[in-house]
């Protein structure tokens, strides 16, 4: 497995949130972004966004469309949890189920590790009923299970599916290269055991402009279009890429842990974001921020936006965007 390349350490990346308490700054977070104009070309760039980093899930609907590239036929939320990080609630598990017995397989192939639910009602009606971490309640159950799925559609092997080497794998990073317009310059392990392909921020923005332009009927497409029509699965009832893709015709968004995220809109605009210290808390403001620099109106930017900070159960400031 290759070596992560690192970032130019003669860049400072700029401070892209400050955290507000009692009119007080306690805090910055440092990060980078880069915005494409529609026709493709950079109308804004913050701080370093030509050396690689790790999209984590953000990389995930080009490795759903490489699945259906293999030869898996998904559609709708079937293929929306092949390209989630889900909440683990109920119709998440259910359907990660339902999938896993459609293609002769068992909770016992899947080789994400097992956790508990990233949603916090979820995660605490688990715990109440004594249940614990569980494979399939992992966020990558759904991709894990459609690699499995497509693996065995070919004939490849099961057990070694996560290894860079696998064909699956191969071909999920001619994808990645393609969506991007740049090689991969780095392959690490993802948080769910998967291979994790590095990106320049400006080569995720391309891949997810790629996505929503690509003609209907190719697998870039068809992971669009369902990512867009069944954003639920993609990630919850309680999550800010649902709310965006709901509330913003044509978008397309996808988070991945360490605060990175990808978002493109119907007409070629495309964006992409990493917060250097992977604090979440500054990623949804600096989004926000983004998404109106853009020239996106929709009410759903200030709820995203919005992070408050509390003293004494009560809002005394926020984490606000200085770009």
């Amino acid at each position: 497995m290759s070596q992560p390349a690192m970032a130019d350490a003669t860049v400072t990346n700029p401070v892209l949130a400050e955290v507000v308490r009692s009119g007080f700054v306690e805090g910055r977070h440092r990060g980078s972004l880069v915005l494409l104009a529609a026709d493709g070309s950079v109308e804004l760039a913050l701080g370093d966004v030509s050396s690689p980093v790790f999209p984590r899930s953000s990389n995930k609907p080009m490795q759903a469309a490489g699945m259906l590239r293999a030869g898996l036929d998904l559609a709708g939320e079937r293929l929306a949890l092949a390209a989630a990080s889900h909440s683990g609630e109920v119709f998440h598990r259910d359907l990660v189920r339902t999938m896993l017995d459609e293609h002769g397989l068992s909770p016992a192939h899947l080789q994400c590790p097992p956790s508990l639910p990233l949603d916090q009602e979820e995660l605490e009606s688990r715990l109440a009923a004594g249940q614990g971490p569980d494979r399939v309640t992992m966020n990558c159950s759904g991709k894990h299970t459609a690699m499995l799925a497509a693996a065995a559609l070919r004939g490849w092997p099961l057990d070694s599916y996560l290894d860079p080497a696998h064909p699956l794998q191969q071909l999920i990073r001619t994808v990645v290269e393609e969506a991007a317009g740049e090689p991969v310059a780095a392959v690490g392990t993802d948080g769910c055991g998967a291979p994790l392909m590095s990106l320049s921020l400006t080569g995720l923005a391309r891949a997810f402009r790629s996505f929503v332009l690509a003609a209907p009927g190719t697998p870039e497409r068809r992971v669009a279009d369902a990512m867009r029509a069944h954003p639920e699965y993609v990630a919850g009832t309680r999550r800010h890429d649902t709310w965006l893709m709901r509330e913003i015709p044509g978008a397309l968004s996808k988070v991945g842990a360490e605060a990175v995220q990808g978002l493109a809109l119907p007409d070629g605009r495309a964006l992409a974001l990493k917060i250097d210290d992977g604090a979440v808390r500054a990623l949804r403001p600096a989004l926000a921020r983004a998404l109106r620099l853009a020239g996106v109106t929709a009410p759903v930017t200030e709820r995203v936006g919005h992070v408050p900070l509390l003293g004494g159960g009560r809002e005394v400031g926020e984490v606000r965007v200085v770009f």
